[in-house]
């Protein structure tokens, strides 16, 4: 039945149905009205199972019971039964353990009967065949696993049913905190960078005011333009969106270059051709520098750092090198090197920082397919 959209399961049981009625029939003792109305109500309730479980079962299970008490009871009714219950099986647990109590008693009550009461059942079986009335316990045996069975099928796909339904809403959660995550990570770094650089430009405009008037109105367009792009990335970052909306690519990392040369940083870089790389990898790296050369304004001494990026077979490299006076501690992994070290794994890369030749260096890996698509 899987695969079968609601149309073609109400036609797989309207099929059901008339396959148990031909089957009931065609095994009774004897071909008359008895034989057939017994088959008609025993398998027509069956093509509306999955509309009304609870009812059809309340049908099958007495119409059932009374064939098996009066003789034209075969395998057939062991399997209406069967079919009856599974929807109400997979419905829950409690349903179906009620039907299965019920199923159960109705067909085995029926079966004691037809083997204790005298007169029972109505119509012989034919000579040769197993019934109620002549192999009691196998029958009643055969009768009970089918049964079960069925109810085990149901409860089987219904508890797989759960787990898939578990397991989507975990992935939900899962993709849910990854978002968080990425926003706090982009606020962190966007709301970093540019305060950092708003802050050295108004020290500049503190510094020479009323001396120097040129400088003040540049250091204050300065900070507008500044604050005008932070609040743009900060509604982009906040409005959800799935794609990081850092630049990518040579102009991005040139943006930040330039300003941090204008918040005072002495920069010099060695930069490679980014376009090979997939998009991602470029707005790891574009995050990646931007956090660095934040970390260059804030701690080097003197503010002074070299930039290179360089791709290689399978993989972009990032090194910032900044001027580190002796005995400086770079300090403790803060939420920027931690967040460079989440977006570095994101691509299964490394990120290494500590003391190098010539001060303090962040070098990050990040790993990508030869051929993997560009955007």
């Amino acid at each position: 039945m899987v695969g079968l959209g609601p149309k073609g399961l109400l036609v797989a049981d309207a099929v059901i149905a008339g396959v148990v009625v031909a089957w009931a029939v065609l095994r009774a003792p004897a071909l008359d009205v008895v034989a057939v109305v017994s088959a008609v109500a025993l398998g027509v309730p069956l093509a509306a199972r999955r509309l009304r479980p609870t009812a059809v079962l309340a049908t099958v299970l007495p119409v059932g019971a009374a064939a098996i008490a009066v003789g034209t009871g075969t395998e057939s009714t062991v399997a209406a039964v069967a079919l009856a219950l599974h929807p109400v099986a997979l419905s829950s647990s409690r349903s179906g353990a009620l039907g299965l109590a019920a199923a159960l008693g109705c067909v085995v009550t029926a079966g004691v009967a037809v083997a204790t009461v005298p007169g029972l059942p109505l119509v012989a079986a034919p000579a040769g065949t197993e019934s109620f009335a002549t192999n009691p316990v196998s029958t009643s045996l055969f009768s009970a696993v089918v049964v079960t069975g069925s109810w085990a099928v149901a409860a089987a796909v219904r508890t797989r049913g759960r787990h898939r339904a578990e397991l989507a809403e975990s992935r939900t959660a899962r993709a849910v905190a990854e978002e968080r995550l990425r926003i706090a990570r982009d606020i962190h770094d966007v709301v970093g960078h540019n305060l950092s650089l708003i802050a050295m430009k108004a020290a500049v405009a503190n510094h020479v005011a009323g001396t120097r008037p040129d400088e003040r109105e540049a250091a204050l367009r300065g900070i507008e333009q500044v604050s005008r792009s932070a609040l743009a990335d900060v509604r982009t970052v906040l409005g959800g969106l799935r794609e990081p909306s850092a630049p990518a690519g040579a102009a991005g990392l040139d943006r930040l270059v330039d300003d941090a040369r204008s918040a005072g940083v002495d920069v010099t870089v060695e930069q490679a051709d980014l376009s090979g790389t997939p998009a991602s990898v470029r707005i790891s790296a574009y995050r990646i520098v931007q956090e660095a050369l934040t970390n260059v304004r804030r701690h080097g001494r003197p503010p002074r750092c070299h930039l290179v990026t360089a791709v290689e077979p399978g993989r972009l490299v990032i090194s910032v090198v900044s001027a580190l006076d002796e005995g400086t501690d770079p300090g403790r992994d803060g939420h920027g090197l931690l967040g460079m070290r989440e977006r570095v794994a994101l691509h299964g890369g490394t990120l290494r920082a500590g003391r190098a030749p010539g001060g303090y260096e962040v070098r990050a890996t990040l790993p990508f397919e030869p051929d993997a698509r560009h955007g």
